[in-house]
This record gives structure tokens, sequence and C-alpha cells, in this order.
């Protein structure tokens, strides 16, 4: 068993069972090819490299054979290997893939030129109808030139995914690493999602005491996030809002930032998209404090504080789905489950995310399903694991 057969799946298997392409060409984002390979392993995938002349000067192909546990195409040969992998063939790969993408190849593929093993194979899975995507990396000047911003387009009218690159230091830089992969996923998971719309509300709310404290919770907003991954890699145009939270937003999802119960409550009230799923595991403040200009003297003995109620936020939000979330601590079962059809029943909801947060640890939870149908449906593992189960119960009702 080669190395890179041990990875495979360790973080997923979105890919199992997909091969893809990877063409590695000449910038020095090359570099990364390696990691890129790695971490589509990881996803389940069985990854092919082909590479340029000039990508040979910057990384040597035998690290890309160890990193993607597959011989690499530096010439095309007799094993013609441009059509047994991206040719009109009952078994080919599921997706090429060039990243980084410099300028030079990216022209020459808008305009049909092929030249090194990466443009043939670019031109075979285009003319195949196969799936292409294009990551490109070179100096910012040349990615404002009008003939690459004219190929972009151009590719893009071809079918072709073209990722947007990270402008920093001048220079047009591939995305993150996890970016590509959710992209990947995306385009070759289950799709069931494709079409929709799906917003997910995530984090705590910050209450503000005065102009230093405030009043907040301990929900570390991860669910949401992942939640979020998970409706993108399954097609969904997905947006997150998100208060205060422990969990970084994957730069590839579209996302808006909260603060107070009021600043979430004006962002639904002016929402004008029409959502297909909404799911709300934000934990939002019940009370809110009457604010004290300035800062309270820590010198006072006692402290009080005068808290007003606030509107319940979920009771406003339309969707054909909307799934809200009910969090409690050191109740039974029956009791969590009386509650959470309590909040259905007044919010509307299509179903309720329940959990005691006892049972909450870092990256795993357990949590009940609760509609109106039935019984309630436990869910334990991770919390992507868990993601899933819950759009698989919110697709189901959207469709």
């Amino acid at each position: 068993m080669h190395p890179a057969d041990h990875l495979r799946g360790t973080k997923g298997d979105e890919l199992r069972g997909r091969r893809v392409v990877l063409g590695v060409t000449g910038s020095i984002a090359a570099v990364d090819s390696v990691r890129l390979c790695r971490e589509l392993t990881r996803h389940g995938a069985e990854v092919h490299v082909v590479v340029s002349q000039e990508a040979q000067n910057i990384i040597h192909p035998n690290a890309l054979e160890f990193a993607s546990g597959s011989p690499v195409t530096t010439n095309i040969d007799g094993r013609v290997q441009h059509v047994a992998l991206c040719g009109d063939v009952p078994d080919r790969a599921d997706l090429f893939l060039i990243a980084p993408c410099t300028a030079n190849t990216l022209s020459k593929v808008a305009c049909g030129i092929d030249d090194t093993p990466v443009t043939t194979f670019a031109t075979t899975a285009l003319g195949s109808d196969m799936p292409v995507m294009i990551v490109p990396a070179m100096h910012g000047s040349m990615i404002r030139n009008s003939a690459v911003l004219e190929n972009i387009e151009r590719l893009k009218g071809m079918g072709v995914t073209v990722l947007e690159p990270r402008m920093e230091e001048s220079k047009a830089k591939m995305p993150e690493m996890s970016h590509i992969v959710s992209t990947v996923i995306s385009r070759l998971g289950r799709r069931d999602l494709k079409g929709l719309r799906v917003l997910v509300i995530s984090g705590a709310t910050e209450e503000p005491v005065d102009d230093i404290r405030m009043l907040t919770n301990r929900s570390s907003g991860e669910t949401g996030v992942e939640i979020a991954k998970a409706a993108f890699h399954r097609g969904a145009g997905t947006e997150l809002w998100t208060g205060r939270s422990d969990a970084a937003v994957p730069s590839h999802i579209s996302s808006r930032r909260f603060r107070t119960t009021k600043d979430l409550h004006g962002m639904v009230a002016a929402e004008e998209q029409t959502w297909d799923i909404v799911l709300f595991p934000a934990a939002v403040s019940d009370y809110t404090p009457e604010k004290v200009e300035g800062k309270v003297s820590s010198s006072e003995p006692l402290m009080t504080l005068t808290l007003k109620r606030n509107p319940k936020i979920i009771d406003g939000i339309k969707a054909k789905v909307v799934v809200g979330f009910k969090a409690q601590s050191h109740v039974d079962d029956d009791r969590l489950v009386s509650e959470s059809v309590a909040l259905m029943e007044r919010s509307k909801c299509s179903f309720v995310v329940a959990n005691l947060v006892e049972d909450v640890a870092a990256g795993k939870t357990r949590v009940l399903l609760v509609d109106s149908k039935g019984a309630p449906e436990e869910l334990k593992g991770t919390k992507a694991e868990v993601a899933e189960k819950i759009l698989d119960r919110a697709a189901r009702m959207v469709r």
C-alpha cells in the first residue's frame, strides 16, 4: 500500500470514489501542490498529476508522485494519458483541476492551444465535456492585463470554473487550500442542494452593559460553521451570518457579522432575499441590559442591571424550511422535547434541533431532531457528521 492510501478519507468521504487530475504549471505557487494533493486525498479522492516543463523547474515530479500515490505525467507518450484520464472514455476522471494556473496556461486553454502536457489535458477535457476548474496564480499586473481578463471571461463562458485569487502583496495568489478543496467537493459531491439558497445564522450575541463590559454566552459557533460548510459542499448558494464565535469562517462562504440582538433583528427585518432553508443555531440573548454610557465604576460594591426582554427573532424568519435550535441544561429528554415542540408551534419551524449543553464537546455533539411527525431522532457524532444529517432532513422537506 502506498503511503498516500493511509491518508485517504481521514478528513471525510466527500470525494470517495472520485478521481481528480491535477495540472501543475510554472508558478511559484506550485510548491503548494503537494499539500493540495494530500488534502484532496484526505477527503477521499484519487489524484493523478500532470506537470508542465516549467513546473518541473519549481517542484520535482517525485514529490508529486509521493504526494498523490500515482505516476506523474511529465510528457505525453504511448499511454496517451490525456485521453485515458480526460478523454471521451468510460472510465475517465471526474475533474481536471489546474492549480496553480499561470497567465500563459490560462490564455492557452482559452484559445485551444495545447503545447504542454497540461494544456493537452485541458483541450481533451473540454472537448469531452469533462468538468474543468482553474486556480489562477500570477503577479498582480498580469491578471490585470485586459487580454488575460478577457480570457478568464472566455473560460467561464466555456463552462470552466475559475476561482477568484487572493490579491496580496501585489500578487494574485491561490485561495486558501480549504477554499480550493471545498470548491472541488461542491463540484463533485452530492449536489442535492444545487439551486437552493441556504442561510445559516450562528454564533453568540453580545449585549453591552456599558462602553466596556458586555453580556454574552458560551456558544462556540462551531455547529453553524459546520452546517454552512456542508451546505456549500452540497451545492447550495450559502450565506453565513455570525456573531461572536470561536470557529473560523471559511473564506469561500459568503458571510455577514452581527454583534447584538438588535443588530440581528435589523438584518432579518431588512432581508429581501428569499431563502429556501434557514437554519438558526445562533445563541441569541433573551434579555438586553439598559446600557450605561461610559464605564460603571469598579469601586461600586454592587452593580444592578435592568434587563428588558428581546423579541424572538426566529418568529419573523420566512423561508420554505426554517430549522430552529433549542439548548437546555440538566433536564431529561422528555422536557427537552416538550420545549422543542413549543418552540416549533410558536415559531412555525419545520423542525427543531435540540441538545443539552452537557452533551456538547469540542467538535462533537448529541442532538435530537424534533418534528410533528413522531418520536425524535437522536444523532451523535462529530459536529460535521451531525450537520450533514440535519441538512438531510431539511433537504427532504424543501423538495
